[in-house]
């Protein structure tokens, strides 16, 4: 594998595409994925385009529960979810 950053946006690699399943796939380099924006669980669309293939982000990432989890902060986010005592007219 040959990577060779140009500046800080552009990263070339020649890679080889290899068997996955009964598919193929590319394993994008840190180096590729960090310069294009790219994290794990991030939605792409492929496009087939005269001369090769084209990917393009087509969302944000899904976070797990765990990151989802990790990323909770009470006091950001509102702390208790239900009020320890009566706020209105509820009836218990």
């Amino acid at each position: 594998m040959n990577e060779k950053a140009m500046s800080s946006d552009h990263v070339k690699a020649e890679q080889t595409i290899q068997e996955w399943g009964n598919g193929l796939a590319v394993r994008l380099t840190a180096p590729v994925a960090r310069a294009a924006r790219l994290a794990r669980g991030m939605p792409i669309t492929v496009e087939v385009v005269e001369g090769g293939i084209f990917l393009r982000v087509a969302g944000e990432a899904k976070l797990s529960l765990a990151q989802k989890l990790k990323a909770f902060e009470p006091s950001r986010h509102g702390g208790e979810a239900m009020a320890a005592e009566r706020l209105g007219a509820e009836l218990f």
